[in-house]
């Protein structure tokens, strides 16, 4: 027995010290997002921000772009990312002095970036060795004023520019000269929003058109078995609805009409959401994936993140994303994979809602809302100083696999992208709350992980987590999530009840969803789709028993399911459920 107990400590001191290559991720991503430059976005307090994201796969490495970055990332495994600050841009070429919602395509050994730009003659940018930063301009006078721009080479050796930005026109596609990057005969008028049919296209937090009409914005070409997946992002970046779309055709510049899974890519639950304007790519071992704009939205309206989630076509050509526990641990691409399947871990949110204990607390940032699952709320102490701390009660011992650290802004100093930042902290765990063992010591990091994700060597048991400051780059030490998974000791959830969907004759894009409470669950997935088999929607709901659901298309039946979820697992899913 005592050589079992010395063989368990040393396991457990090699899971502390010895850092182990991650093979899942979380969302957000875990990257130093710069904050906003602009002081005139900046009234509620400075923040970080970035949205817009591109991510290309180039020479087995995978380049990461997005908006007033100040530069890029690179990876090759799709969780550790490098950061290389731009060396282009001219100082007269100025959009906040960088790029913003950019374009980026490979072509052969060549990678080409173009910013948005609402005037012509702004550059186009080409690299052969862009993780060496090394760049020079393509062509000085780019002809076309594109904002939120794509470039997509087809497989015929013909490029084309697709973008818009608006709630007026639509989106425009034209052929551009692959040799002198000049454009090729006419710009097409693409499509526009039909908000009257399709509810998720409507404006606002709570979809009702409140305040302006939607926007259009975001291009993204695919092109899958000879189809051209057209996708663009609605109805508006501030909102947890934040979509992308998807229109199909035959042909590259004209014929679209909307697939009728739609949003192809969509996040309206969780703790962060929103999953909008982004990017479709290929892995190194040619699966689909997609990166989009996660939202926050709290010092300002642009205030937001980026999420990866795996991405594909079913059998029957219909594009999507699977964002069903899409904030939760995924494991990383290791081989191919079926979208269609699940690469969620299956560890669970031990810490919902559970009792917090802090070293102190800044005006009404309270102690709980750093496990309230919404990243738009947080805790705050009252400093940055080293010692300050916030512990977590797992309400029983559990065994956990992965803690998330999710950093808030309040009060921060910078303006624009800073190099040489950093957090540091020590995690511990405790069975009994009194006697503390460390977890993981990061007192001497040196990287910003704003959204630190730890995924443990090995599992540890325990009932308490506790994380201590020793250093924040900027401002007090706040936290929007303090998030442990794992699994519980207990029951998975009992199967819900009196699953019902009441839609209305007055307004088919919407309908209300009831269903009786779980006692012994924290949340629920709502699955939708338009077939039986194509429940591609996952919405996560916390804390309630119905939910408002509005993205419907008036002039489909959809079809509905759901489950319960607690510490322990998912509960069986409802029998399906089809609203005419």
């Amino acid at each position: 027995m005592k050589k079992c107990i010395l063989v368990s400590v040393i396991m457990l001191c090699a899971a502390v010290v010895v850092a182990q290559k991650q093979t899942t991720y979380c969302n957000p991503v875990n990257i130093d997002y710069g904050y906003c430059p602009i002081p005139n976005f900046t009234e509620w307090g400075k923040h970080r921000a970035t949205a817009d994201p591109v991510i290309v796969q180039y020479k087995g490495d995978y380049y990461l772009f997005s908006t007033n970055q100040w530069g890029y990332w690179w990876s090759s495994d799709l969780s550790h990312w490098n950061f290389v600050s731009r060396s282009f841009l001219k100082p007269y070429h100025k959009v906040y002095d960088d790029l913003c919602a950019p374009a980026v395509v490979v072509m052969g050994d060549t990678m080409l970036v173009l910013g948005s730009t609402q005037r012509k003659n702004f550059p186009l940018w080409m690299s052969t060795d862009p993780k060496g930063n090394q760049w020079k301009e393509a062509v000085d006078t780019f002809q076309i004023a594109a904002w939120d721009p794509d470039l997509f080479l087809d497989d015929d050796g013909k490029l084309y520019l697709y973008w818009g930005s608006s709630n007026v026109y639509p989106l425009y596609g034209q052929e551009i000269d692959r040799k002198t990057f000049q454009p090729i005969g006419e710009q097409h008028d693409l499509f526009r929003l039909k908000d009257y049919r399709y509810g998720w296209q409507r404006f606002g937090e709570y979809l009702d058109n409140t305040f302006l009409d939607p926007f259009m914005e975001g291009a993204w070409m695919t092109k899958h078995n000879g189809k051209y997946y057209l996708q663009y992002g609605a109805p508006g970046t501030e909102f947890s609805g934040y979509a992308d779309g998807v229109e199909v055709s035959d042909k590259p510049l004209e014929g679209f009409t909307p697939q009728p899974h739609n949003p192809m890519s969509w996040k309206p639950g969780g703790f962060a959401r929103g999953a909008g304007h982004g990017a479709t790519f290929q892995d190194n071992w040619q699966s689909w994936w997609h990166v989009s704009t996660m939202v926050i939205s709290v010092k300002n309206n642009f205030e937001r993140r980026i999420g990866i989630w795996p991405a594909g076509f079913d059998k029957d050509g219909v594009m999507f994303t699977n964002t069903t526990f899409g904030d939760y641990p995924h494991y990383l691409p290791n081989g191919v994979t079926d979208p269609l399947k699940s690469r969620f871990t299956g560890w669970m949110l031990l810490n919902y809602n559970k009792p917090v204990t802090v070293s102190s607390t800044l005006g009404g940032y309270l102690p709980n809302y750093a496990v309230d699952e919404n990243i738009k709320t947080y805790w705050s102490a009252a400093t940055g100083n080293k010692g300050e701390w916030i512990q977590t009660d797992l309400g029983g011992i559990s065994t956990v696999n992965a803690v998330q650290i999710n950093y808030a802004d309040q009060d921060a100093e910078f303006l624009g992208k800073q190099q040489g930042i950093y957090h540091q902290y020590k995690l511990y765990y405790s069975a009994d709350g009194k006697k503390w063992q460390l977890l993981t010591d990061k007192s001497n990091n040196q990287t910003d992980v704003p959204h630190e994700y730890v995924e443990l060597p090995a599992p540890v048991l325990a009932r308490y987590i506790r994380l201590e400051n020793i250093h924040v780059p900027t401002g007090k030490f706040a936290i929007s999530g303090l998030r442990v998974f794992g699994k519980g000791n207990g029951m998975v959830p009992d199967a819900v009840k009196s699953f019902s969907v009441l839609r209305t004759e007055k307004d088919k894009r919407s309908a209300w969803l009831k269903w009786s409470p779980v006692d012994n669950a924290y949340a629920y997935n709502i699955y939708v789709g338009i077939a039986p088999d194509k429940l591609y929607h996952c919405i996560m709901v916390h804390g309630a028993n119905d939910y408002y659901f509005k993205g419907m298309d008036s002039q489909l039946s959809y079809y509905f399911s759901i489950e319960a979820i607690n510490e322990n697992g998912v509960s069986a899913r409802t029998a399906v459920i089809k609203s005419e």
